[in-house]
């Protein structure tokens, strides 16, 4: 949506397009807060996030005449319960703490066909179900997507650091046109984060120290990236996500 990649007649025909639209809503992957402003910028009109899966149905979302709150994919709909744990099964009720988000409610589905041990793997003990995704939730009980556990939670230094809000910070700066942060072995830290990074101008990239500093600047010195690498585009499948596990090989 309104991509980077795009060539200009491009991005004026989808800006067009989407300034007629009634309604604007995103999902599939948590949408920068980069890309609200951007597309608030050019449509004027905000665009609604929400949050569900095949096993779920929608989970949260934000209301089409509610307050925007870009970032986030809202608070739970109505009849549905949310939580975030540890790997151990701790709760997390902390705002702001970093967990797995657990749901359970009418919404959920009854179970794999044919596949009672996957049924029962996807489950707490206590009728949870494990949605694999990775989230916030703030005091006001808004959830914002850190991203899927496998991929888009670093643990580095003893902190479990969000993928997804480096990538915001990132994308913010003028030279940065595309960006993915994912965690790497280290022998001290345990993961360190690594930005991969499509230039705006391939030919003067920001540095990795600039880069590094306004992480840590904005969000805190152990969320920096150790390493910044440069590619000409980032490995997406069809249906645009980018694939981070090809970054990681």
């Amino acid at each position: 949506m309104l991509a980077g990649s795009a060539s200009e007649a491009e991005r004026e025909s989808l800006t067009r397009a989407l300034s007629g639209a009634r309604l604007l809503v995103s999902g599939s992957a948590a949408l920068p807060v980069h890309d609200h402003e951007r597309i608030a910028a050019a449509t004027g009109r905000r665009v609604i996030e929400r949050y569900g899966m095949t096993e779920t149905l929608m989970n949260t979302g934000i209301r089409a005449d509610g307050a925007p709150r870009p970032g986030t994919v809202g608070p739970p709909l109505a009849g549905v319960e949310l939580r975030l744990a540890e790997e151990d099964g701790t709760v997390l009720d902390e705002p702001g703490a970093i967990g797995e988000i657990q749901v359970r409610g009418p919404n959920l589905f009854t179970g794999y066909l044919n596949r009672p041990d996957a049924t029962a793997a996807a489950h707490t003990a206590d009728g949870w179900f494990r949605t694999g995704d990775v989230g916030t939730v703030d005091a006001d009980g808004y959830v914002t997507i850190v991203g899927r556990k496998a991929t888009d939670l670093i643990k580095s230094g003893g902190y479990k650091i969000g993928a997804g809000e480096i990538e915001n910070v990132l994308l913010a700066h003028p030279g940065v046109r595309e960006v993915a942060v994912t965690g790497e072995e280290d022998p001290d830290l345990g993961e360190r984060v690594v930005a991969w990074v499509v230039a705006t101008d391939p030919g003067s990239p920001p540095s990795p120290e600039e880069l590094a500093d306004r992480v840590a600047a904005q969000l805190a010195p152990h969320k920096r990236p150790r390493t910044v690498r440069y590619l000409d585009a980032l490995p997406r499948n069809d249906l645009g996500k980018i694939m981070k596990r090809s970054l990681r090989a």
